[in-house]
C-alpha cells in the first residue's frame, strides 16, 4: 500500500499529543506519501505540534479554534491559497465539560449540552464549509466518532448525545457534497488511551472490558484507525460515502 497518498495534500484537525487518535492518523498519511496541514488551538499547543511535526510530512501548521469564524475563514483562505487542491480532511475534534461526563446526563445542564454539540458536532459543518471550496477535485472528509452515539456508554453521557449529531451530519453532508465529488465518512473507533478519554470516569473499566468481550479480544490499536483514514481517503474507497466505519476489534456486534 506504500504511497496510496502521494501528491495528495491532506488537513488534520485535532492532534494535541502522541496519543491523539489525529496523530495516528497524520503518521499514516505521512507514511503514504500526504503533504500535510495540521492545526492547533491556541499557542500552548502550537510548540507541542511543531515537535510532532519533525516526524511527518508537513507543509504547515495554522491555528484554528473551531469556535471562532474568523480562525475558520481564515483556514479557508490558506487552503484555497496551496499550490494544488485539498483532497483530504481528518476530524478529530471532540469537548465536554468534565463535570457533565461524570453525572447522570439527565443532569447535564444547557450551557454544557450546547458546547458538547458546537465542539463535536457542529464544527464537523464548519471545518467542511471551509475546506470544500478548497476541494476542487473532490475528495474525503473523515471525522471521528464511537459506539457511544448508538448505546448507553456509562459515563459517556452528553458526549454520546454530540457523537449521534455528529454521525448525522455525516449523512447530510455526504448529500450535499457528492456532487462536488466529495465523500464524507466517520471511523467508530473502539476506546484508546487518549488525554480525552481519561476524563471519562472508569474509563479503565470500559477498556477491560472491551479486551474481555470484543471478538479480537483486544482493545483498538490507534494505527488502525490511521490506516482506515487512509483507505477513506484513497481512491479505494472512491464509492464510499455517508457511512460510520467501525474499527473497534468487532464490539459494535456484540449484545449483553
Amino acid at each position: 500500500m506504500a504511497g496510496i497518498l502521494d501528491g495528495k495534500l491532506a488537513l488534520v484537525l485535532g492532534i494535541a499529543n502522541k496519543w491523539s487518535l489525529a496523530y495516528a492518523v497524520a503518521q499514516s498519511f505521512s507514511r503514504e506519501g500526504a503533504g500535510l496541514i495540521l492545526t492547533y488551538l491556541g499557542e500552548h499547543e502550537k510548540g507541542a505540534l511543531e515537535s510532532l511535526a519533525t516526524d511527518l510530512r508537513v507543509e504547515k501548521i495554522l491555528p484554528c479554534d473551531v469556535t471562532k469564524e474568523e480562525e475558520l475563514s481564515a483556514l479557508g483562505e490558506t487552503l484555497r491559497s496551496m499550490s494544488r487542491p485539498l483532497t483530504a480532511v481528518v476530524h478529530s475534534l471532540a469537548f465536554a465539560n468534565r463535570e457533565d461526563l461524570g453525572r447522570p446526563f439527565v443532569e447535564t445542564g444547557r450551557a454544557g449540552f450546547l458546547l458538547a454539540q458546537e465542539v463535536s458536532a457542529y464544527s464537523l459543518v464548519a471545518v467542511a464549509r471551509a475546506a470544500a471550496s478548497a476541494m476542487t477535485a473532490g475528495g474525503s472528509i473523515t471525522t471521528l466518532t464511537y459506539l457511544g452515539s448508538m448505546r448507553v456508554v456509562p459515563n459517556y453521557n452528553v458526549m454520546g448525545v454530540a457523537k449521534a449529531s455528529l454521525e448525522a451530519s455525516v449523512r447530510y453532508l455526504a448529500s450535499d457534497l457528492g456532487p462536488a465529488k466529495i465523500r464524507v465518512n466517520a471511523i467508530s473507533a473502539g476506546p484508546v488511551k487518549t488525554a480525552s478519554a481519561r476524563a471519562i470516569k472508569d474509563f479503565s473499566t470500559i477498556l477491560d472490558t472491551m479486551a474481555k468481550r470484543a471478538p479480537l479480544r483486544r482493545n483498538t490499536d490507534p494505527a488502525e484507525v490511521g490506516d482506515t483514514a487512509v483507505f477513506l481517503a484513497s481512491d479505494l474507497a472512491r464509492g464510499i460515502t455517508g457511512n460510520v466505519i467501525f474499527v473497534d476489534s468487532g464490539m459494535q456486534i456484540m449484545g449483553l
